[in-house]
């Protein structure tokens, strides 16, 4: 039973179950990989971005492996703004846990975001302290940016190069992930000394078994919603925001109290807003029901957009991993 507000809230789900692993690796995907493995010769230093909403879950593992092992590396964590600041110090903690240091939370959307203008000093500075071989000749810096889809990595370039060089974007952002399909030739966002960036698609591992992880994937727009289905990522959305007694949704849609049946929560939704579908039956007959496919896109908006709040849908791994070094 869960409390909010004065309210007793009782049979919230405190499991979800879905019996498929998500699985979505295309073509381009093998292919930018390839082609950044090639290119990691011409490269002084890697900078990996991730969601700050998600920091732990949906990292592609085999980069620690194959790119971000073998060159100064720098992490950065994309959309602040939408993450739960209260879990920064411990996110850093987990991460440094991990191997990863030169952690920087961003706001890619901020032109004043002041984390922003440390990424190009703290790159020249490990750059410099790093063995170049190949490249101890050349007088310009490369990066490469990597990530999974829809991160922010695209952006990250225009910001940079807006920063430093006060030029417009020179690679293409788009809401849906797997905008950047192969590795781009190299775009400068910095004079003295040259500074160039690579950029990557998108690379997820090609089968995501933990249905926890492919969820929270898909609910920042690192998958496409269609990969796994409007109604089960609202479904999930619910059962993840009653179980962790985050009910703000519950006065944001207007509802009476938290409700754990999804069918219920996306009818309310479509009824409030006047969204209807025309159906014809098995005897031919038209009918007209709630858009509940409108209704699922609209809650899960909700969420992306921060209208439901802040949050760290990984608080719970972060949590775990505390505990651990507690008790270890």
């Amino acid at each position: 039973m869960t409390n909010t507000g004065g309210k007793v809230v009782a049979n919230l789900r405190q499991k979800f179950v879905s019996q498929n692993a998500i699985r979505w690796f295309p073509g381009h995907m093998t292919k930018g990989l390839k082609q950044m493995q090639q290119r990691l010769k011409h490269v002084d230093c890697i900078l990996e971005v991730h969601d700050a909403r998600i920091p732990i879950s949906g990292r592609y593992a085999d980069f620690s492996r194959t790119l971000t092992g073998l060159k100064p590396h720098i992490f950065v964590l994309s959309k602040k703004d939408l993450a739960d600041r209260k879990y920064s110090k411990s996110i850093v903690s987990t991460l440094n846990r991990e191997g990863l240091s030169n952690i920087i939370f961003t706001n890619l959307k901020d032109e004043q975001c002041k984390n922003m203008k440390k990424i190009l000093p703290l790159a020249k500075k490990l750059i410099s302290n790093s063995s170049r071989y190949n490249r101890a000749q050349e007088e310009s810096y490369c990066m490469m940016v990597i990530g999974v889809p829809n991160v922010g990595k695209s952006s990250l370039i225009n910001r940079l190069r807006s920063n430093h060089l006060n030029m417009a974007r020179a690679t293409h952002v788009g809401a849906e992930p797997g905008i950047t399909r192969s590795v781009l030739t190299r775009i400068k966002i910095s004079e003295d000394p040259t500074v160039f960036l690579f950029d990557t698609p998108g690379i997820l591992a090609p089968s995501i078994k933990d249905i926890h992880t492919g969820f929270k994937l898909a609910l920042v727009g690192c998958l496409q919603d269609h990969v796994v289905g409007s109604y089960m990522l609202a479904d999930y959305l619910l059962f993840w925001l009653n179980k962790n007694g985050r009910f703000e949704y519950v006065e944001e849609l207007g509802l009476p109290e938290p409700n754990d049946n999804v069918s219920y929560v996306l009818t309310y939704i479509a009824a409030k807003l006047k969204k209807i579908i025309k159906i014809k039956t098995i005897d031919k007959q038209v009918q007209v029901v709630p858009d509940l496919q409108f209704a699922a896109d609209y809650f899960v908006s909700l969420f992306r957009k921060g209208k439901l709040g802040s949050y760290c849908l990984d608080m719970d791994l972060i949590e775990k991993s505390d505990c651990d070094v507690r008790l270890g």
